[in-house]
């Protein structure tokens, strides 16, 4: 064979450029099996949760309601960002511009109150301990 015949044939690559590019491989697996799992989105975490702990459907649904109505009437801030003085002023809009009955209040207090212990672990140790008081005549 003349020198312009063997040009025309591929370089084969050395068994350690081969071994090379597979340790390249496996360690690119390695850092995607590595990778941190993504956190669920919020109202995720707070319906596992609640299924978790074997409540009813009708519950999970409730209080998914009340934790939006929430996050939108505080511009959809995430709820690590607020706190008591928040919740506390959602409760009173419900009350005062709202005028919802004090049961309805109960089910939305309830709603952030396992909220904030059970999915994001910051119980709202004042607000827990206060109730809603009942019009009475």
């Amino acid at each position: 064979m003349c020198a312009s015949e063997l040009s025309s044939f591929k370089r084969v690559k050395s068994l350690d450029e081969v071994n090379a590019f597979h340790a390249a491989d496996i360690r690119m697996d390695e850092r995607i099996n590595e990778a941190p799992p993504k956190t669920p989105l919020l109202l995720d975490q707070v319906r596992d949760s609640i299924r978790r702990r074997h409540y009813s459907p009708r519950t999970e649904e409730t209080y998914v309601h009340w934790i939006k109505r929430f996050i939108c009437f505080h511009g959809k801030r995430h709820p690590l960002q607020m706190g008591e003085a928040e919740v506390t002023a959602f409760l009173n809009h419900l009350a005062r511009e709202r005028e919802v009955a004090a049961s309805t209040q109960n089910q939305a207090r309830s709603a952030l109150l396992f909220l904030y212990k059970e999915v994001l672990g910051q119980p709202l140790d004042e607000l827990e301990q206060s109730e809603i008081g009942h019009a009475g005549g």
